[in-house]
């Protein structure tokens, strides 16, 4: 019986950027076309957490970004506060914001997209909105540009609940694909740019030694 294929990722040249560090973690920057941890195939083992053992052995993850999603990660450098990190995800007591260019214009000036989502098997890795077996999940946007003349959007996005591609699905239900989205966009919102325009931005959280609230930033580069 043949094995199933996997996509063979192509080789990031872009370094993960050292946002911040301490002995106890790291803030990075994960570039886009990088993925967050080794994919299934042998040839998919190059990563942002191998890369950045190179230099900190005890580096784990905690969190990811899609391969196609740019922005700032945490990296905990130590057991505790990993466990300490993750409990904060857990916990919802982690504040995410990303910034997004859309295809059209929206008219509103924010608003909040509230829509299950499961996976769709049959279409695998793909996710969609299921009103019957799908998991809540909650996005507030809000618009920072319009774009007249491009007709597109730019947003900032606040997911309150962190659902595989859920930013990805939930612009796409109200008809504002990401533009480059190679999964959700359709063919002219997809052309429109050569990578996701999708960057994690924003992260507020509870530093797991000192107790005090470390706020990372990370513009994007699009």
């Amino acid at each position: 019986m043949n094995s199933q294929p996997y996509y063979i990722v192509p080789f990031c040249a872009k370094e993960p950027l050292t946002l911040y560090q301490d002995k106890h973690l790291l803030l990075v920057s994960k570039p886009e076309f990088l993925l967050s941890v080794p994919g299934r195939a042998p040839e998919n083992k190059d990563c942002l957490i191998t890369r950045l053992q190179r230099e900190h052995p005890s580096a784990s993850i905690v969190h990811r970004l899609d391969l196609d999603t740019s922005g700032i990660m945490i990296i905990p450098l130590e057991k505790s506060a990993h466990s300490h990190i993750s409990r904060q995800f857990q916990e919802r007591q982690i504040t995410k914001h990303y910034t997004a260019e859309v295809f059209g214009l929206i008219d509103e000036d924010n608003g909040c997209i509230e829509l299950p989502i499961a996976k769709d098997w049959p279409n695998r890795p793909k996710q969609k909105i299921d009103f019957e077996k799908g998991k809540s999940a909650v996005t507030h946007w809000q618009v920072l540009k319009r774009f007249p003349k491009e007709n597109k959007t730019r947003l900032l996005l606040k997911p309150v609940t962190g659902r595989t591609h859920q930013l990805r699905i939930h612009l796409r239900e109200i008809g504002h694909p990401i533009l480059g989205c190679d999964m959700y966009a359709h063919k002219e919102a997809l052309e429109r740019s050569p990578r996701l325009l999708l960057h994690a931005t924003y992260i507020t959280f509870t530093h797991p030694i000192s107790g005090k609230v470390l706020f990372g930033y990370c513009p994007p580069e699009f």
